[in-house]
């Protein structure tokens, strides 16, 4: 069935992660699919087994200080399966972010995995900006803890507090 511009139906759109810490590309990727989707949440995986830079109460923060200026888009944390939050919220799309090839095939098992859980689920894929299309949030710790400048590439925020933390590391 076919929707049209008058359909009520509004796609709420999903996009988990770790954000340890949040980069530029992840913001992008959160301005794009507020464009296209009725509403964004950008959920933040409760997971210590990574061992963290932050503590998810810090990356909510700077996920909300960074997309402050979008209308259509909220930030949450979870635990547990993906799919069983994306129910709770009502998500139809889970929005995900490929760099490379090696993303790719990672992302991919993961879809695959969530369409078997959740088949009402659908896993979109978006690029980020080619000026971001390198960088990770492992990539600007490691090069914060060298002493190299990520002006660019994480938002200004993130810049305080990630010198800050990894001064005191």
């Amino acid at each position: 069935m076919r929707r049209g511009p008058s359909d009520e139906m509004k796609i709420n759109a999903l996009y988990p992660g770790t954000f340890d810490p949040p980069t530029n590309g992840h913001i992008d990727l959160v301005e794009r699919g507020s464009k296209i989707f009725d509403h964004v949440t950008v959920a933040v995986l409760t997971n210590p087994v990574k061992n963290p830079l932050f503590t998810v109460e810090e990356r909510v923060e700077m996920l909300q200080e960074a997309t402050r200026g979008f209308g259509n888009v909220s930030v949450a944390t979870f635990d547990g399966m993906m799919v069983d939050f994306a129910r709770e919220i009502g998500a139809k799309v889970v929005l995900r972010g490929i760099r490379a090839i090696s993303d790719y095939e990672h992302e991919f098992q993961m879809a695959l995995m969530n369409r078997r859980l959740a088949p009402e689920l659908e896993t979109v894929f978006l690029q980020p900006a080619g000026r971001y299309s390198f960088v990770s949030s492992r990539m600007v710790k490691e090069v914060v803890s060298f002493g190299g400048k990520v002006e660019g590439l994480v938002p200004p925020n993130v810049i305080k507090r990630l010198k800050s933390r990894i001064k005191k590391s």
